[in-house]
């Protein structure tokens, strides 16, 4: 992906060649701001998450660029149209993977794809879906007997079956084990891999740091910052801490220049540094700088 500006400027038109577009986006309820003249810009073909604590903004945001609710202020274009004027052809082109949906279903894995193919004039084929989603031996079975990591794969076949040009996924592997993640965010990159944007609400960082293009940081109702997970907050260059154990203490030092500090650590011990480990701030520690008492 070609390196673009990270986020728009106050004062900018919208991008008309953006997955979603968004100027100076307000909501309000009563007298609470929970969106506050939020400005952002969603290519087509990434994944872009968005990260904020409960209350920051973002599941209003993402639900107004879904059509389901009304904004007070602001422009906002989804696939170039207003989804607050959205019709059917355009909600057609959007997947949805909500934080619960196949449930408790009697219906089959395959008779539940099948329902949800039928709404769309050009649905996927569901066996495809059912191979993508790796649910292909799990067709017969009933929804209400899957495992949880199952179940969010089953949403998510649920999601792509209209062959979606944008796909929202909300807080997608909640409760999932170490393992069901990783299959997960494999699928999720395959689904990149066949030209699929997505927005990516999760808490976990190392989720977003693993699956996004760029993440945006929203807390009280203001995106803070939009940036390459490897850039946000400044981390690329931020100082590096080098610790090492020395004379039977552990020592610590904070510099710009870590790989001149550890060579110069080299000649004091004549090579091996103990217990030498460098470190840059981690996703989550930026994250939580950015988010203050908002949390």
């Amino acid at each position: 992906m070609a390196p673009v500006a990270d986020r728009p400027r106050p004062g900018d038109p919208l991008d008309p060649d953006a997955a979603i577009s968004v100027r100076g986006l307000v909501k309000r309820y009563g007298d609470f701001v929970a969106v506050d003249g939020l400005d952002l810009d969603i290519r087509r073909g990434e994944i872009f998450a968005l990260l904020g604590p409960n209350g920051a903004g973002k599941t209003t945001t993402v639900e107004i660029c879904e059509g389901y609710r009304s904004r007070d202020a602001g422009e906002v274009r989804v696939l170039g149209e207003d989804p607050a004027d959205g019709a059917r052809a355009w909600k057609a082109r959007l997947g949805i993977v909500l934080q619960s949906g196949s449930g408790d279903s009697q219906l089959t894995v395959r008779e539940l794809v099948t329902a949800q193919a039928s709404y769309f004039a050009d649905p996927r084929d569901v066996d495809e879906v059912l191979a993508l989603v790796g649910l292909t031996e799990k067709a017969g079975l009933r929804g209400r007997t899957l495992s949880g990591g199952q179940r969010r794969r089953l949403d998510v076949a649920l999601g792509i079956v209209g062959r979606p040009t944008l796909l929202f996924l909300d807080e997608p592997t909640t409760g999932f084990d170490p393992e069901a993640r990783r299959q997960f965010w494999s699928l999720i990159r395959s689904l990149r891999d066949l030209g699929t944007t997505m927005l990516l609400t999760t808490h976990y960082l190392d989720e977003a740091e693993a699956l996004a293009d760029r993440v945006g940081v929203i807390a009280r109702g203001k995106l803070v910052e939009v940036a390459v997970p490897s850039a946000l907050g400044g981390r690329e260059t931020a100082p590096a801490t080098v610790t090492w154990t020395e004379d039977g203490a552990r020592r610590t030092e904070a510099t710009s220049t870590p790989t001149a500090f550890v060579a110069d650590l080299a000649t004091r011990f004549d090579g091996e540094v103990p217990d030498l480990a460098v470190t840059r701030p981690t996703l989550e520690d930026v994250y939580l700088q950015m988010i203050g008492d908002d949390r």
